[in-house]
């Protein structure tokens, strides 16, 4: 009984309640996240779309991500964590009911394309959300916590999607909404506000401002190669939901197939997340990021010699215990090395990696599927490798730039400072 107290303390204790909401709105608006999911089937099979011109409008969705995440990172440092959650909901609710009834490819397009800006976002907000929150020391915890409710809530919306797409896929985008609505009403009821306004001048909490925002991150070209690392990571994360299921449909695999490999994945990480933060504790994040990179790549290079269900599953398990071991040092790594004063921005930037490859993916992987076939996966493969030993090479120096970091920024007031 005393280690399962102690495993539960070292995993999910000394939280505040703000950070249960926070997840809690995050695992309902996931468990109903069906439509994107299937949104390439449902281009190909339901609108009589090409494996290419699928890739191109899946690829609208992740450039419309582009600028949703910039200008959620901006409201979220200017108007509010919690005002910019609950407008991004609204909106992506909204134009799901939109895309549930639209049938032009054109129109599809671009409801595709206002979908990735409402649904990024949220991103930067839900982060500076749980940094504002979370005392230093317990971050990572919470972050393994996000990316597991990120993942138990998929688990729930690929077992139940797989079943609804085979009667409608009109009805995956009205659940999506629906959804979408319950997680911002969470948000509305119990997300306070906790954004730091800006302190008046004079007060013994004012900070000099450091320089222009943008400017800062765009020259930080540390924080810029982990950006970049953490791109390639996102491109071979997205090939479960943009490539793979139409290489699994030219194996002769339909939807309920693809719904079980996605939910196998989302079930691991259910039951072994949690004890992910032990498994992780006291290494080196560089060399915890380059295994679980490596995994990644090894797992989707084995999909070019899968030809059944029980290829596809076996790979899934490797990629997704890369994905489990990634998940927290990437996200600390990334609160690390952004400045306190200049979070949000940071936040956005590093963002903008998860639309630019929901972007890239499809496109080039549709194209690429569809010349080269089996031989996309090799690419992917080694293109995960390549990024492995890229963790390995920048490590040592983005170690040195946070521990500098830390000497210097310790400068945040104990609690926010009201304006005047």
């Amino acid at each position: 009984m005393h280690a399962l107290r102690r495993w539960w303390h070292d995993t999910a204790g000394g939280l505040p309640g703000s950070f249960w909401y926070l997840w809690a709105g995050l695992l309902i608006n996931r468990a109903g996240a069906f439509a994107m999911l299937f949104l390439s089937l449902y281009l190909t099979d339901a609108r009589g779309a090409s494996e290419a011109l699928a890739g191109v409008v899946v690829g609208a969705y992740g450039a419309g991500g582009a600028a949703g995440v910039l200008f959620g990172g901006v409201l979220a440092d200017r108007w509010g964590r919690r005002s910019t959650l609950l407008a991004a909901h609204l909106a992506t609710a909204a134009l799901m009911v939109a895309l549930a009834f639209s049938r032009p490819l054109l129109l599809i397009a671009v409801f595709a394309a206002l979908v990735g800006v409402a649904h990024s976002m949220p991103g930067p907000a839900f982060v500076a959300a749980i940094v504002d929150v979370v005392p230093a020391d317990r971050r990572s915890r919470a972050f393994n916590l996000e990316f597991w409710a990120l993942n138990l809530g998929m688990a729930v919306a690929s077992l139940l999607a797989g079943l609804v797409a085979e009667a409608s896929f009109t009805a995956l985008f009205l659940v999506d909404a629906g959804a979408t609505l319950t997680a911002a009403a969470v948000i509305g009821w119990k997300v306070p506000e906790t954004l730091r306004r800006a302190v008046p001048a004079g007060h013994p909490a004012a900070v000099r401002p450091r320089r222009p925002g943008l400017l800062t991150v765009l020259s930080d070209r540390i924080f810029l190669v982990f950006v970049g690392l953490t791109f390639v990571l996102a491109v071979l994360t997205l090939q479960t939901s943009t490539i793979m299921p139409l290489a699994m449909r030219a194996d002769g695999l339909g939807p309920s197939a693809y719904g079980v490999v996605v939910a196998l994945g989302g079930a691991l990480i259910v039951l072994g997340q949690l004890f992910v933060p032990r498994l992780i504790d006291g290494r080196r994040k560089a060399v915890v990021l380059a295994a679980s990179t490596a995994l990644l790549a090894v797992g989707f290079g084995v999909l070019a010699v899968a030809d059944d269900l029980a290829v596809y599953l076996g790979a899934a398990v490797v990629w997704t215990v890369g994905s489990m071991l990634a998940a927290p040092p990437n996200a600390q790594i990334n609160a690390d090395l952004a400045p306190p004063d200049l979070r949000a921005r940071y936040q956005s930037v590093f963002y903008l990696t998860f639309p630019a490859a929901a972007f890239v993916a499809p496109v080039l992987g549709g194209v690429s599927l569809q010349y080269l076939g089996d031989r996309h996966w090799l690419i992917v493969g080694g293109l995960g490798l390549l990024a492995a030993l890229g963790h390995l090479l920048a490590g040592p120096a983005r170690e040195r730039h946070v521990d500098a970091l830390g000497r210097t920024v310790d400068r945040e007031p104990a609690d926010p400072v009201p304006t005047s």
